[in-house]
């Protein structure tokens, strides 16, 4: 004969188990301020001792509210997309919200409302959506307001944004490699239809023509180590330059690898900034010097816009720039005269 189920936990059983009665244990899960903290203590208590799930379908009827956030996202795969996405849910449960994430199978207006439409139907109560491309953050600006809605890195127009500064972090790449005496700076870029690797473009042409020198060599990758790879044959092959800003760590792993096949000593004869600051960075040979992103930072802030709105706030457009941190290793050097072979 099968054992009988085991029965679930209820919230009468918590009130019976914390002596209150079963609207005060109510009033604890809906974070209410009627209930002294010596109360909610022994109810909480009461919860962890008895293992009790919180019904959420139920408090969503009781309440009007369901506590759920959206995410909207691309190519969850790239570390930088992959950890605004980590840091954002961690944000979120910190605030006492889960998320549910919808993956854009293209970076078009069509995809952008699929995907605000299957959020829409679990009911959230706010979406964030990560738009480093140009066409989804040109999308957003259309995109139905049925919910209070955060952009994170390439949205701008009528709404909250948060963004990392790409631009003041190609801007330091280049200065400290200026700093060191490298003038013939080459750069490896990331798609033309991202946010980050047009401002970090940016940011490296400006910062050369301010010095008086002439940005000269771009390359144009895709954000993969092949990618730097190939770039990087090319800047061996060229020997015109002394030091290269690579768009992100990625790619400048490919770089490496190519300088190490072609005989160049980094940083003895070349230089190579990266950006991200990817976990694995500071075990490259030599180690990177690359650009940090405060991925955490950028979850906390655009968390707090949603939330203040989600919970009654006045709309709002402000947008939050974080600055990014150069983080200074073994693969930049003083140039070295005997390393500009051919200039």
């Amino acid at each position: 004969m099968a054992e009988p189920a085991e029965r679930r936990v209820v919230m009468a059983d918590v009130a019976r188990l914390a002596g209150v009665s079963h609207m005060t244990v109510s009033r604890v899960l809906n974070d209410s301020t009627a209930v002294s903290p010596t109360t909610r203590a022994r109810v909480q208590a009461a919860m962890t001792t008895l293992g009790y799930r919180p019904n959420t379908a139920a408090r969503a009827l009781a309440t009007g509210r369901t506590r759920q956030l959206g995410v909207v996202s691309v190519n969850t795969t790239l570390y930088g997309p992959a950890s605004m996405l980590v840091a954002i849910e961690r944000a979120a449960r910190d605030a006492g919200y889960a998320v549910s994430i919808a993956s854009l199978r293209e970076p078009d207006r069509r995809s952008l409302g699929e995907a605000f439409d299957h959020l829409n139907a679990q009911s959230v109560e706010g979406i964030v959506a990560i738009t480093p491309r140009a066409a989804v953050a040109a999308a957003i600006k259309h995109a139905p307001r049925s919910v209070p809605l955060v952009a994170v890195e390439g949205g701008e127009g009528p709404m909250p944004t948060v963004a990392v500064d790409q631009y003041l972090g190609a801007v330091r790449a280049t200065r400290h490699l200026l700093s060191l005496g490298h003038r013939r700076i080459a750069h490896i870029a990331g798609p033309d239809d991202w946010h980050e690797a047009e401002e970090r473009e940016r940011g490296w042409r400006d910062t050369l023509k301010q010095a008086g020198e002439t940005p000269t060599t771009v390359f144009r990758g895709d954000w993969s180590p092949r990618a730097g790879y190939e770039a990087g044959l090319q800047l061996a092959a060229a020997n015109e330059h002394t030091a290269v800003f690579v768009a992100n760590d990625q790619m400048a792993i490919g770089v490496l690898r190519a300088f190490s096949e072609a005989g160049i000593d980094v940083p003895g004869e070349m230089s190579v900034v990266g950006f991200d600051d990817i976990p694995e960075a500071a075990y490259f040979a030599p180690p990177l010097t690359t650009l940090r992103q405060d991925f955490g930072e950028v979850g906390r802030r655009s968390l707090a816009l949603l939330v203040e709105q989600v919970e009654g706030g006045p709309p709002s457009d402000e947008r939050i720039v974080i600055p990014p941190d150069l983080v200074l290793r073994d693969s930049t050097g003083q140039v070295q005269r005997a390393s500009v072979r051919s200039i």
